[in-house]
């Protein structure tokens, strides 16, 4: 049985990808997609994920659903320096199709409990909306089967500030509650160590992505470019690919080579480590599994076989 998947996305670049993991690989009931303040400006990332969604061909079946448009108690953060508009200035078309009415927490709610214990939530933004829906739905944390979450540092190294990641960092009070919220079963996958060791591509695999001339692969290529020119710049090997890696994971487990069980706090109130993530590898009290190492080999290979196809409306959206 296809696995009830729900992704909270601020979608540019990578969010993109994997939003074509959750639309294409049969494994994956992709039941909604649920927008959080994040990356981009907040209808920018509305755009793209409606553009991802026509390039996989699934216009019409995969609802889009607004959520929070800025953290709970700051002002929001872009990371327009890093990704640009998300999608390597393609334009969505004209298609009319529009987002639901749905609020993105509501829909959260609705479909953890109509799914109670099965529902898989993907976040790979700011933890916003689900924060939202703990504090508003007390059944919500118990309803929810997984929740893989994208974000953080195991060592607290950092990608916004030199101790925090940016998922984190926007929204660290939404962070706090998720992680204190009392969830069964907490996945991370952490952007340092995992992702910059696991998760890059390097100039040679964006290459052979780039062979495939395909529809999606050129999509791959063209809104990619902008991370990978930021991410190479600050000395990284490569474009790192987080989120697609965390949809991945969500489907297919054995992916991962290494995993240990943690306490995860987030620091609030620190002036130099606002949004940092304290892994607690000592806590007789663990919260969060961690992902350590996955198959990076396996991987690529996974997104170089998931670009390599041609989705029937694709053709004529790239």
């Amino acid at each position: 049985m296809p696995i009830p998947l729900l992704i909270d996305t601020d979608t540019a670049a990578d969010d993109c990808f994997a939003l074509l993991v959750g639309l294409l690989d049969p494994r994956a009931d992709l039941l909604a997609i649920t927008m959080v303040a994040g990356n981009v400006g907040f209808d920018q990332q509305v755009d793209n994920a409606f553009l991802t969604v026509g390039l996989a061909g699934r216009l019409g079946q995969v609802p889009v659903h607004l959520g929070a448009r800025d953290p709970l108690v700051r002002p929001w953060l872009s990371a327009e320096d890093v990704h640009g508009d998300g999608v390597g200035g393609l334009k969505r078309p004209d298609d009319g199709h529009e987002a639901s009415a749905e609020h993105a927490v509501d829909a959260m709610i609705r479909l953890a409990r109509e799914h109670k214990g099965e529902l898989r939530i993907v976040a790979i933004g700011p933890l916003t909306n689900l924060a939202l829906a703990v504090q508003k739905d007390p059944e919500f944390v118990s309803n929810v089967g997984s929740l893989f979450v994208m974000g953080g540092s195991i060592n607290a190294r950092g990608n916004i500030t030199p101790a925090a990641e940016y998922n984190i960092y926007v929204d660290p009070e939404a962070a706090d509650i998720v992680f204190s919220a009392g969830f069964s079963d907490v996945v991370v996958i952490s952007w340092d160590p995992l992702t910059i060791t696991d998760a890059l591509f390097d100039q040679g695999r964006i290459d052979r992505i780039a062979a495939l001339d395909t529809p999606l692969s050129r999509f791959f290529v063209r809104a990619n470019q902008a991370t990978f020119d930021f991410d190479t710049a600050v000395g990284l090997a490569g474009s790192s690919h987080c989120d697609s890696l965390s949809v991945l994971l969500a489907l297919d487990r054995s992916l991962s080579t290494a995993e240990r069980r943690y306490r995860l706090e987030v620091e609030t109130q620190g002036t130099l480590t606002r949004g940092a993530t304290v892994f607690d590898w000592a806590s007789d009290d663990n919260n969060v599994t961690a992902i350590e190492t996955v198959d990076g080999e396996r991987f690529f290979d996974y997104m170089l076989g998931m670009l390599a196809t041609t989705p029937v409306i694709a053709q004529s959206a790239a």
